[in-house]
């Protein structure tokens, strides 16, 4: 391959790396073209790529996207998944096609800037979706704030039904009235 597509493919790989919200690393030795349309068709409604990578390209890429501690995992037929939207999805999907492919093999992956291992892409995978995150997150927010008003409006509440509970001892709202007058 010559220097500029190199240089190229570098620049490429670079760019998806530091844009990417999670990077994975496989090793795709046997799997066939046709898995692998699978699997590509598959990522992309989850906004995701699957790249085939050349080792030495990667690993200058993964240097100008400064993430480090990459080099060892780039050993052998490696392919890489970019997650550019939500990176549960994408990992979903993967951990799904290495349980019923058995072929492909998750090496590594990148979050932040930080190397995960294949466990930790595991666990990001069995995460539930960012939607279903925020709204928990948002219900543990308001429950808070949902107590504190009832706990304010408590006193409240309790002379309401003390007043209530004296005028009903009278008589009620009627004989109150007829009183005033």
């Amino acid at each position: 391959m010559p220097n500029a597509q190199k240089a190229a493919q570098i620049d490429v790989l670079s760019e998806s790396l530091s844009r990417s919200q999670l990077t994975i690393i496989t090793d795709y030795r046997g799997l066939s073209v046709v898995a692998l349309q699978d699997l590509r068709s598959r990522l992309r409604p989850v906004e995701a790529e699957f790249k085939i990578a050349k080792n030495t390209l990667t690993r200058i890429a993964a240097e100008r996207a400064g993430i480090e501690g990459l080099e060892p995992e780039l050993d052998g037929p490696t392919a890489i998944m970019f997650a550019f939207g939500d990176p549960v999805a994408p990992a979903k999907v993967i951990s799904d096609f290495v349980r019923s492919s058995r072929i492909l093999t998750i090496r590594a992956g990148v979050m932040n800037g930080q190397v995960l291992n294949a466990s930790d892409v595991e666990a990001i995978s069995s995460l539930p979706p960012r939607e279903e995150l925020l709204g928990r997150l948002v219900g543990l927010l308001a429950s808070p704030m949902a107590r504190t008003v009832g706990v304010l409006s408590g006193p409240a509440r309790s002379v309401a039904y003390v007043v209530n509970a004296r005028i009903e001892s009278l008589g009620g709202a009627e004989s109150q009235a007829e009183a005033a007058d």
